[in-house]
């Protein structure tokens, strides 16, 4: 540093951190020690700390360094980020192929692009004058939310473009890219998850997209988060002809670039890759659910243009769901929180899609007889949509001496008869006293219901465990000095836990509702009865009739809501959590929205490819709409995804308008 001023050294400080970054995050190739590393950046940051004003926002040292948020503000992406064309065979490949061909309508050769489709969260990066200003989710294509200071967490984003002497950054520049955790990171992820006592994230897109959307950018930090970019959106002055260019142009400027992009002459050899890619998956240190597919050049993406938001230029080439076989050790039964019985699959540990799975859900007896499926059966198991684990059936035959499923006939946990409505799938344990449904309630209540942060399942059972808990009302009367004395409970953590509880107490009371284990009453039924009555108390005073008439509310809901209100416990209960402080009635900022789809009411089934139900619900409840369970004459239409239950056809039956998620998309941006 001899003879330099200290803003030299910084400006020169800042240039190597940069650029062991780019070695060691873009790379994967370091050029120094991480004690190195270490030297350098805490000498940039004792001097920007010596003198402030030599500070700057694009500082290595500032990438965390913003309070945590209360919630995220939306934003309108400068160009729409639509969803692309899903196909599953190499014959509609060449069927697009050939349309491309056809639209085209020239003998110019046509090119095609594709890269790894990684399975994680969608993001647009924004740079001004070639410096990070704002990075956003993709929401609904049209606006997303603003999580700029988690993604400047993420240290393979740079904060940056690194410019070679003299080039002048593009004065506006937006880069589109996928977040994703790699499978070791969500790996330690889970089981960080799970010695705190919280429920470990099922996949590593749900962890990606939940590490994302931190209020606090510090949790985001603590977490491996990446990015693969694979485009840009606008790009003022860049002068890039093809896809392919603007590439090979992000990776010059520091941006990380899947080394897996190809280019291709032929849709023959794009269909070649889906094959070969399918094969390597297993290879990666990341998950990917298929290739994508582009035309190369510009120009021609420019005069196919789009289709109901998606472009005719590319393609997303997903593979068939992953299956595997292995045993079906035994059939398990879990009492739930109402008293359903849930069975489900001990599997012998099996790689599906590069996840072990060794259990699964069996959904109810008719379905274990309808697929005839037997302990000790070599069984196929699926992991739909890449995610869920599925029995989908037995390698027949039998091995001898198997037996098909029978129910119990007396609750596993109590040793009560079990029951079973005539009409209904589910058996049922009717002791309300049966302690897996109240250890089963109290569960739900925590993480379903409530969220209590940083309570889980296993803070649950040790309480339970511990007899400090049985109730509700229980879990607000604990005190710090209770946690203490349990193993593995110290003063911080015990604090923690209890101010994470006294802070549920603000939660809104159709999640109240939600908790109370009314049968039939789930999150969507809760909302419609809050929001319909409006406080506990006349909800509690209402007539089965007057329950009915609540829209999404049907005779089976409205007598079960009303029995439950008029059992004496029941009251005691809803007293008890009133004097306890939870809200047992509408604020003014839960009250339902008007806008664009005001009077409209909706119902979803099946799966979504790009929205889990409760953003599906959230986006058109935002819009004024209503979002019930079932189907009625007031149903506006239904939202099927992929295998959609018996709402489907009931909407089918009563000629209720249908939409798929491409109609969703439509209705959402209007």
């Amino acid at each position: 540093m001899a003879g330099q001023s200290a803003e030299e050294r910084v400006r020169e400080l800042r240039s190597q951190i940069e650029h062991h970054n780019y070695r060691y995050y873009v790379l994967d190739d370091p050029a120094v020690s991480d004690p190195e590393y270490d030297r350098l950046f805490d000498e940039l940051k004792a001097l920007e700390a010596a003198q402030p004003e030599l500070a700057s926002p694009d500082s290595p040292t500032q990438r965390i360094g913003a309070a945590p948020s209360e919630r995220f503000r939306k934003v309108r992406h400068l160009q729409t980020m639509g969803s692309l064309e899903k196909v599953t065979k190499g014959e509609e490949l060449l069927k697009w192929a050939e349309d491309v061909h056809h639209r085209l309508d020239s003998d110019e050769p046509i090119a095609f692009v594709t890269e790894p489709k990684i399975d994680g969260s969608a993001i647009s990066l924004v740079y001004e004058n070639g410096r990070f200003v704002r990075g956003a989710t993709r929401g609904d294509g049209e606006q997303g939310e603003d999580v700029t200071q988690n993604l400047r967490t993420i240290r393979s984003i740079p904060l940056a473009l690194r410019l070679a002497s003299g080039e002048e950054a593009p004065p506006l520049l937006e880069v589109r890219g996928e977040i994703y955790l790699p499978l070791e990171g969500f790996r330690r992820l889970n089981e960080q998850l799970e010695a705190e006592g919280r429920k470990p994230s099922p996949n590593p897109r749900n962890a990606a997209a939940g590490s994302l959307r931190q209020l606090d950018p510090r949790i985001t930090a603590s977490r491996p988060l990446a990015i693969w970019v694979y485009g840009v959106g606008v790009g003022d002055g860049l002068g890039l002809e093809t896809h392919w260019q603007a590439l090979g142009w992000l990776r010059e400027h520091g941006f990380r670039v899947n080394p897996g992009a190809e280019r291709h002459e032929s849709i023959e050899s794009v269909i070649r890759a889906c094959g070969e890619w399918e094969r390597r998956r297993a290879e990666l240190d990341y998950e990917i659910d298929g290739l994508v597919a582009k035309l190369d050049s510009f120009a021609q993406q420019a005069i196919l243009g789009l289709l109901h938001q998606r472009p005719r230029w590319a393609r997303a080439f997903k593979w068939a769901p992953t299956t595997a076989q292995t045993e079906l050790r035994a059939i398990h039964v879990r009492v739930g929180r109402t008293g359903a019985l849930n069975p489900w699959a001990e599997l012998e540990p099996v790689e599906v899609g590069g996840v072990t799975v060794s259990r699964a859900t069996l959904h109810n007896e008719e379905d274990i007889n309808r697929k005839d499926l037997r302990e000790g059966d070599t069984v196929i198991v699926q992991r739909a949509g890449d995610v869920i684990p599925q029995v989908v059936g037995p390698v027949l035959p039998h091995p001898a001496g198997t037996k098909p499923f029978r129910m119990p006939a007396r609750c596993p946990i109590c040793g009560a008869e079990i029951a079973k409505s005539e009409g209904e799938v589910m058996h049922r344990c009717p002791n309300r006293a049966c302690p897996s449904r109240g250890l089963e309630t109290l569960i739900h209540w925590v993480q379903a219901a409530m969220d209590i942060e940083g309570i889980g399942e296993k803070f649950v059972r040790k309480l339970w465990s511990e007899g400090l808990l049985r109730s509700m009302p229980d879990l607000y009367r604990l005190r710090a000095e209770q946690l203490i004395e349990l193993e593995g409970y110290g003063e911080i953590s015990a604090q923690r836990a209890i101010e994470a509880i006294e802070q549920s107490k603000q939660q809104p009371f159709f999640r109240v509702l939600f908790g109370l284990n009314i049968p039939y009453v789930g999150f969507v039924t809760a909302q419609a009865l809050a929001y319909h009555f409006g406080s506990i108390e006349k909800l509690a005073a209402a007539t089965q009739e007057e329950i009915q008439a609540v829209e999404g509310v049907g005779p089976v809901v409205a007598e079960a809501v009303a029995e439950w209100f008029a059992d004496e416990e029941n009251t005691r209960l809803v007293a008890e959590l009133a004097e306890l402080g939870l809200r047992l009635e509408l604020t003014g900022e839960e009250r339902p929205v008007e806008g664009r789809l005001s009077g409209n009411t909706y119902v979803i089934t099946g799966t979504l490819e790009h929205f889990s139900r409760a953003q599906a619900q959230a986006a058109l409840e935002e819009r004024g709409a209503k979002v019930t369970d079932s189907v009625s004459a007031k149903t506006t239409a239904v939202i099927a995804g992929e295998n959609p239950g018996s709402k489907l056809e009931k909407a089918r039956r009563a000629g209720v308008e249908i939409f798929d998620e491409r109609g969703l998309e439509e209705l959402l941006r209007g």
